[in-house]
């Protein structure tokens, strides 16, 4: 058993260990440290694509540092010089050269000019003086390889004004008529447009003209002083000096370019000549795409690509080594970046008990099987003894088959036997059942029998077949909780005789997503065991983690688990390979990386070509699809375009129908390539994958190392690629990629306390089934009888039920994944098909299709023709461009109200928490070239996205903001990196993933302005829940930064210290950078954050050793755009000390006047400093004897005509209330609001009022009034003061319906009501509950799962 411990090894090619530069050190010792050793050559990183940065001394004033200086000059590549005089011909390709420099980078400053031969040759032979021949830019190209880019393209892919119209531009021939399907088939040969028109194009591709803007005082060129998306509707200008810049940069490399030629011809004994006329300059030759069928490009431009993809690939060695030696490679692969993974051999195990000769004939015969791993048979022996079992093993182990020989070998024993299995992603379910259907063929008995998938894609027809027939489902969380668990009178048979519970994946059920899982298995549990159930076995698979054998016992509430982790399955050869993308120009880094969506492109070419099966990951939908276009057009730019139909992109979104034929052509092997996002990164076989391809880093390493696993699932040796984007998170594991290897595995967190999460699983469950808190605290945990108690209806016998605010459905208000029902149809029109392409979900939607805009489906595009809110649709047509469009937006993050306030510990410094609201606004798009060069500009008049929220804040201390103005220190970068220093400890306080809570990122663009701007930000920390709990109406949030909030002096404490603790000058992935920051961690300023942090905790702050803002930070100088924050309106003068942690937790849900009522005597209610002049002092309180009297007095008819009386409690409201009363529970005032407004407008008065009218009833009324302003532009105050003018911004018709209204508070609110009118009254109405015996419980068992109970 000895070589049950063999461990898998990583061998560097580069033995040597690279030095960690973490430590501050002098300039000397930075010096004298060793240069590393390696494989390939370093190119130097520019400090904006956030590479190594060098060290700075402290300068004093008046002293110059010419290692700053030299920084910010640019370091440039040494020019080549040569002592032989130059032939004439090169002296008449210089001119040439000249002259189309010079007309290229003028035509580059006007946005519908492309600058193809046609067009700029006249203009350049008015230069030269003679006629401009092909053959002369050829060879100019072959002197520049790199910096020239001359080819023929489609005409159409240069047309900026795309109509769609159905013409050239609109789609070929061959589309007309396709079904969707059609477009899925794969074909032994490529097709060909018809009828296209080439246009030869000469491009410089070495560098751009930054954009620029017209200054509004001199009206000259000058820097941006905003964002790109937030700038004017206009297309950037350039400075004649930027572009005389630009233009002498690129002459002196075209002369230095003809000396290294010169040379190099001299060395050979060559004539530079003839040398250049006829051994390069044909290489470089264009031809159109009618010619190069019977005349194929060069050898040297092909790269030695195998003239078809060979059925037998060499080994990932050599074709690493062919790559290597192509001309396109340039160094891409970082010092210390390639490592190997040794093969490893199978040990295998026995199992305990025999399987039928049926089971073992179908493991031969689908998949060659005669042994099991050791890892297999340890989990089945375990799971045969009556364990639950969790496997944490690697990817592409065979995990999948230990749950499976269990199940068949139950069902042999008894046909009656149930089976679920749970996977996290639809993909996945398909690829199980697929693999599940091939063995029951080869079992004698078991052939026919119903195995199917139970998910969204599910026609309803097929439902109740597959409920009463099926022996094994495959489904996932969300359709057991919104499905199977709520109807469990119908699958009461199927829960009866279940015996397995399958749980695939179970690292990804983590943070609050895992919170939800665990409560739903709860809940499944409990139901199963009240219908007679108690013996079901629970197995998990898991990709490997540090806590597994925890975890599972927290997400099942099971004890009895046993854990394998080790992994017998072979592994062959493994290469990891960190790969980042060149410079524009390799040889000058002054011209900025190239894009990586590009360069992931041309690897995945170069390696389906060779015959290597790859799968590239995208971290985004969008990126997804740019990187699928860029596949196609690097495939036809290879002249292999036969090959694109072997390629497809596979994300969220696709229908149904396109998601299985996708899914088919993947298991069938038909595809050579594969681009998704993370759908595909678990455990889905889709063939044998010999790469993968991972286009930027993806946001933990984590996700690294799962996506990295899926190569190599046949023992075959594979290669998993990191291509490293400009982003500072990519460049940081570039310039350190030992940090991919040693990082440890995470642990896995779940939070069974979260009472927003709880409460709503207990409503589901209650609705299921009553609660009786002493059974079911086994399930639900000591937190149990609380909620019960507060939140749900009690009968007589002790039974609780769902409240009524989540009948009839409560599960449709509990969203375990934040999922969303309305979907805009993005519908095909191109040739009169109608075709739905996709479903996109309403959010995404505002931000992604646009009139005028391109939608990327399959890497083609789209143009949006129209779109049609009211009925969810969008119209798009196929067209052939080169550009796509980028959304021009802002969003705002801003408190509303404080609900709560905490104080920091020894400071003066508070945190406060309340509803956050997110306005987002799309005002525009711009037309964007591959080159990211602004083609047009286009203004949209969409009406704002508001999202709602809650979150803590904590405002900066006006001494911090004076010491960071004192200092020149960036004010926005501090904020910013103090921001995500306490954001990444939040998993320490709180059970939670990256990404559930949010702050506001700073843009650099904006923060590095040069003039004003009118936008500013309050200086303000910010956290909010990214995900919302429909349990709790609009913007009730997740709990995650309630419960940070509780944490919140430690959370500074820790923050403070891991900042000061950390070695790095200017800010890490380690102590204020982050990998999920939306805008790249460029807006940082450590030791702003350093203050920021010490002033809220008060502790000393030694200024003296603080920077000199740019002088000796990276961050540049610029206009401050932030200002001293305002303190957000509260309802109590002064905090209030905090109540315990579970208590807490629960008032939190209650209002704000409910939260700090807890004192013993109510405090008067002072006005809150805010520009309203409606406060909770100026409302008017109505007497319980003037209601009544309105009441009595005034007939029913009338009375309801002119007075509306709203009740603002919650459960408590169906114990009795006032005659003619409507119910609007505070809780869900968020969003109901609005609508109340709108449907009260027409009355003369409106009484509000809760239990006393002390907190919710107040509260309720002061919304009211503040929401009618808004709305209807009515300056209503309260009670009799009115006041009938109104405000700008009221639509005309709700000012000529809205009248003057006077808005009371029900003095004593129902309770001193219900004191003098007795229910039952003719003003009053009481309800009763009817007793229940047990007998009758069990005779209308259906009617009290549902809580329909009689009252």
């Amino acid at each position: 058993m000895a070589g049950r411990h063999v461990q898998l090894r990583a061998a560097s090619i580069s033995d040597k260990k690279i030095p960690r530069k973490r430590k501050r050190t002098s300039p000397k010792e930075n010096d004298s440290m060793p240069e590393r050793n390696s494989t390939t050559t370093k190119i130097p990183t520019k400090t904006e694509d956030g590479g190594a940065r060098p060290r700075r001394p402290r300068t004093p004033a008046g002293q110059s540092n010419s290692r700053i200086d030299k920084r910010k000059s640019g370091e440039k590549s040494a020019s080549m010089e040569t002592t032989i005089p130059w032939p004439e011909h090169f002296k008449r390709l210089e001119q040439t050269h000249r002259a189309l420099n010079l007309v290229y980078t003028f035509c580059c400053t006007r946005k519908h000019l492309a600058t193809t031969f046609d067009n700029i040759k006249s203009t350049v032979e008015g230069h030269i003086k003679r006629e401009l021949l092909v053959e002369e830019v050829a060879q100019i190209k072959a002197l520049l390889p790199n910096s020239i880019n001359f080819v023929f393209v489609d005409e159409a892919l240069l047309d900026v004004s795309a109509s769609g119209d159905g013409g050239e531009g609109s789609g070929d021939g061959n589309r007309r008529g396709k079904s969707r399907a059609d477009e899925f088939i794969i074909r032994e040969d490529g097709q060909k447009d018809s009828g296209s028109k080439e246009v030869l194009l000469f491009e410089f591709v070495d560098g751009d003209l930054k954009r620029q803007v017209r200054s509004s005082k001199t009206g000259e060129p000058t820097n941006p002083t905003r964002r790109l998306r937030d700038e004017d509707l206009k297309t950037p200008v350039f400075s004649q000096k930027q572009m005389m810049k630009l233009i002498e940069k690129r002459d002196a490399k075209f002369t230095s370019a003809v000396n290294e030629f010169l040379n190099q011809s001299a060395q050979e004994d060559a004539d530079p000549v003839r040398k250049l006329q006829d051994e390069l300059s044909p290489f470089y030759a264009p031809s159109a795409s009618a010619s190069r069928a019977t005349t194929p490009a060069p050898a040297t431009v092909r790269s030695m690509l195998p003239p078809t993809i060979p059925k037998e690939r060499k080994t990932i060695p050599e074709i690493l080594a062919e790559i290597k030696d192509s001309p396109w490679y340039v160094g891409q692969i970082v010092p210390d970046g390639h490592r190997v993974f040794d093969p490893q051999p199978p040990i295998y195990g026995d199992l305990n008990f025999q399987l039928s000769q049926s089971v073992v004939n179908a493991l031969y015969n689908t998949r060659q099987i005669t042994q099991l791993y050791a890892h297999q048979a340890e989990a089945i022996n375990n799971l045969y003894d009556g364990n639950n079992v969790i496997i944490s093993t690697s990817t592409s182990s065979g995990k999948s088959l230990i749950y499976q020989l269990p199940v068949l070998h139950e069902l042999e024993r008894n046909k009656n036997t149930r089976a679920m299995y749970i996977f996290p992603t639809k993909a996945l379910a398909q690829d199980q059942r697929r693999s599940l259907k091939d063995l029951l063929r080869f079992i004698d008995g078991l052939e026919n029998l119903v195995v199917e998938t139970f998910d969204g894609d599910t026609p309803m027809s097929d439902r109740n077949h597959i409920r009463d027939e099926a022996r094994v489902i495959f489904t996932n969380p969300d359709m057991l909780h919104i499905t199977i668990l709520p109807q469990e009178e119908s699958w009461r048979s199927f829960l009866q005789n279940l015996k397995f519970v399958v749980v695939d994946e179970l690292h990804v059920y983590n943070g609050l997503f895992g919170s939800h899982v665990a409560l739903i298995m709860r809940r499944l549990r409990r139901i199963c065991a009240a219908v007679g159930n108690r013996h079901i076995k629970f197995v998990s698979c898991s990709a490997t983690v540090a806590n597994p054998e925890e975890h599972m016992k927290t997400i099942f509430g099971v004890e009895d688990v046993k854990l394998t982790d080790f992994d017998g399955s072979p592994s062959g050869r493994k290469e990891f390979v960190c790969w980042n993308t060149p410079f524009k120009d390799p040889e000058d880094p002054t011209s900025g990386r190239g894009d990586s969506m590009s360069e992931s492109a041309k690897l995945f070419c170069q390696l389906i070509l060779r015959g290597v099966r790859v799968i590239a990951f995208c971290r985004i939908r969008k990126q997804c699809e740019e990187l699928m276009q860029a596949v196609k057009n690097t495939l036809i730019d290879l002249e292999r375009p036969e090959e694109i139909n072997r390629i497809m992109s596979y994300r969220g979104g696709y229908t149904p129908q396109d998601r299985r034929q996708i899914e088919k052509e993947m298991f069938d092997g038909k595809l050579m390539g594969i681009v998704a996002t993370s759908a595909l990164e678990l455990g889905v076989d889709i063939g044998s994958l010999d790469a993968v391809i991972t286009a930027g880093f993806p946001y933990s390493i984590a996700n690294l190392r799962q996506q990295s696993g899926r190569a190599g699932r046949r023992n075959k040796d594979s290669l998993s690629v990191l291509v490293g984007n400009s982003f500072p998170t990519d460049q940081y594991y570039m310039e350190h990629p030992d940090e991919i290897f040693t990082k440890p595995n995470c642990e896995l967190q779940v939070d069974l306390e979260n009472l927003l999460v709880l409460e709503g699983h207990m409503q589901c469950a209650a609705y299921e089934m009553p609660i009786k808190p002493e059974e079911d605290v086994t399930y639900f945990g000591p937190l149990l009888t609380q909620v019960a108690e507060d939140r749900m209806r009690r009968d007589d016998n002790g039974f609780y039920h769902c409240n009524e605010r989540f009948l009839p459905r409560p599960s449709r208000f509990v969203s375990i994944r934040d999922t969303e029902e309305e979907h805009f149809a993005i519908v095909d029109i191109t040739n009169g098909r109608n075709v739905v392409l996709e479903d996109l979900e309403a959010s995404r939607a505002f931000f992604t299709i646009y009139e005028g805009g391109i939608f990327l489906h399959q890497g083609n595009t789209y143009l949006v023709k129209d779109i049609s809110q009211d009925r969810m649709i969008a119209r798009v047509e196929y067209v052939k461009v080169d550009w796509t469009t980028s959304q021009r937006d802002f969003t705002d993050i801003d408190p509303i109200e404080t609900e709560a306030i905490r104080s920091i510990p020894d400071s003066r410094s508070r945190a406060y928490y309340g509803p956050i609201r997110i306005k987002q606004v799309v005002f525009g798009f711009f037309k964007i070239d591959k080159k990211r060069r602004i083609l047009d500009a286009v203004q949209l008049d969409n009406p704002p996205i508001v999202l709602y929220s809650k979150g803590m804040w904590l405002d900066v201390p006006r001494l911090a903001l004076d010491i960071l103005n004192s200092r020149r220190i960036n004010i926005a970068g501090a904020i910013h990196a103090a921001e995500h220093a306490v954001l990444s400890l939040m998993p320490n306080f709180v059970v939670s993933m990256p990404g559930d809570v949010r702050t506001e990122c700073k843009v650099a663009l904006k923060e590095f302005a040069k003039r004003e701007t009118s936008r500013k930000r309050p200086a303000r920390l910010t956290f909010y829940d990214a995900k919302s709990n429909r349990s709790m109406g609009a913007g009730g949030g997740s709990g995650i930064s309630t419960k940070a909030f509780e944490f919140v002096d430690l959370l500074l404490r820790q923050a403070c210290e891991r900042v000061a603790a950390c070695h790095c000058l200017e800010g890490c992935l380690e102590c204020c950078c982050s990998e999920r920051c939306h805008e790249a961690n460029v807006v940082m300023s450590k030791a702003g954050a350093e203050v920021i942090l010490r002033s809220l905790l008060n502790w000393d702050i030694d200024v003296d050793a603080l920077p000199w803002g740019p002088d000796d930070e990276r961050v540049p100088a610029g206009i401050e755009t932030v200002v001293p924050a305002e303190e957000v309106v509260k309802f109590r003068p002064s905090p209030m000390p905090l109540p315990p942690t579970a208590l807490f937790n629960h008032l939190r849900r209650m209002d704000a006047f409910e939260l700090y009522s807890h004192q013993n005597k109510p405090r008067a209610a002072p006005q809150p400093r805010s520009m309203s002049d409606i406060t909770v002092a100026s409302l008017v309180r109505m007497s319980r004897d003037e209601l009544a009297r309105v009441l009595l007095e005034e007939p029913a008819e009338a009375r309801a005509a002119r007075l509306a009386i709203v009740d603002v409690r919650g459960s408590d409201y169906i114990g009795g209330h006032i005659v003619g009363s409507q119910n609007e529970p505070s809780n869900a005032l968020d969003y109901r609001m609005p609508e109340l407004v709108r449907t009260l407008k027409g009355k003369e008065t409106v009484v509000f009022h809760c239990a006393l009218s002390q907190q919710r009833g107040p509260y309720a009324a002061l919304r009211y009034l503040r929401e009618r302003r808004r709305l209807l532009g009515v300056n209503d105050t309260a009670g009799n003061k009115q006041d009938a003018r109104t405000v700008v911004g009221a639509e005309d018709g709700d000012k000529e319906k809205a009248l003057p209204q006077k808005v009371y508070i029900l003095e004593g609110g129902f309770v001193e009501w219900q004191e003098k009118f007795v229910q039952p009254s003719s003003i009053s109405i009481g309800t009763q509950l009817h007793l229940l015996s047990i007998m009758s419980i069990f005779a209308n068992f259906t009617k009290v799962w549902r809580g329909q109970t009689t009252y």
